[in-house]
């Protein structure tokens, strides 16, 4: 099955990454060093407990340079292995796997590094009832392939762009005059989904008279966030935001809100380290 990400082009991302490894004349190395009918066997596998994404799109880099190569996916996005488990093996033209083999290996080990982080994260507040969100602080182009691996680690998409609610922040509010005609103005737009930041207790009750649908509670210690929680009472989700870390997010999901967002789980997240093996076949 072709792996489709909605807002996704998989083969124009496929074209655009081996243009840019191949530049104008190609992989010299391989063309210069392998005969042009060796084969090559191999297994990618990870060298570190990993929460795993990735798989299918590497996939499409080796198939996509040489159609008739033989895949075995071994295990499936998201899940988590310890390290040393063989994630995939090949089988196709050598020529074709060496030119493919880096881009199928970035592409994994960003994916797999982000879905390990946010695991972490959805493991710190297991229990608390709170939900992981992540952000719209990715690499450009590649946002959908990085919500989908937080997918993978078992965090919940917030926003994917501009387009689809409205989220009015400290600049907004400043430019506009006041947290309640900030949204007001967003409101008498028509917007139905109005996300309304706020970091003092005493924007809540503007921000949700004038018609609020999701609170984002910025930088507030977990003492602030129950009383803003208890001040709410429901009406509306709740979300906590703003310098949430692995050894703080617990805390803060224990306040009683509804979300947690994290901006590092695909701001900072390390790649995974896995390998690709070959041998000849």
């Amino acid at each position: 099955m072709t792996f489709q990400l909605d807002r996704f082009d998989l083969d124009a991302f496929l074209r655009a990454t081996l243009a840019e490894d191949l530049g104008d004349v190609g992989d010299i190395t391989s063309v210069a060093v392998i005969p042009h009918d060796a084969v090559f066997a191999g297994v990618m596998d990870s060298r570190d407990a990993i929460t795993v994404a990735g798989l299918p799109i590497a996939e499409a880099f080796f198939r996509m340079l040489d159609p008739g190569v033989r895949l075995e996916r071994l295990v499936e996005d998201g899940v988590q292995v310890p390290a040393g488990t063989e994630l995939l093996r090949l089988h196709g033209r050598a020529r074709a796997m060496l030119t493919a083999e880096r881009s199928a290996l970035n592409t994994v080990q960003h994916l797999s590094g982000i879905a390990t982080l946010t695991r972490s994260y959805v493991d710190a507040i297991a229990g608390t009832g709170a939900t992981l969100l992540d952000t719209r602080k990715t690499l450009p182009g590649l946002r959908m392939l990085e919500k989908y691996a937080t997918r993978m680690g078992g965090a919940k998409n917030h926003r994917l762009g501009l387009w689809d609610a409205a989220m009015i922040k400290d600049n907004h509010v400043a430019v506009a005059g006041s947290v309640g005609e900030a949204v007001r103005r967003a409101a008498s737009a028509g917007i139905a989904s109005i996300i309304v930041e706020v970091d003092r207790l005493d924007q809540i009750t503007s921000a949700l008279d004038a018609g609020a649908t999701h609170l984002l509670l910025d930088n507030m210690d977990p003492a602030t966030l129950r009383e803003a929680v208890a001040l709410v009472a429901g009406r509306v989700p709740t979300e906590a935001s703003g310098g949430v870390r692995l050894d703080t997010i617990r805390a803060i999901a224990e306040s009683g809100v509804t979300y947690v967002s994290v901006g590092r789980l695909t701001q900072s997240a390390p790649a995974a380290d896995i390998g690709l093996d070959f041998s000849a076949g």
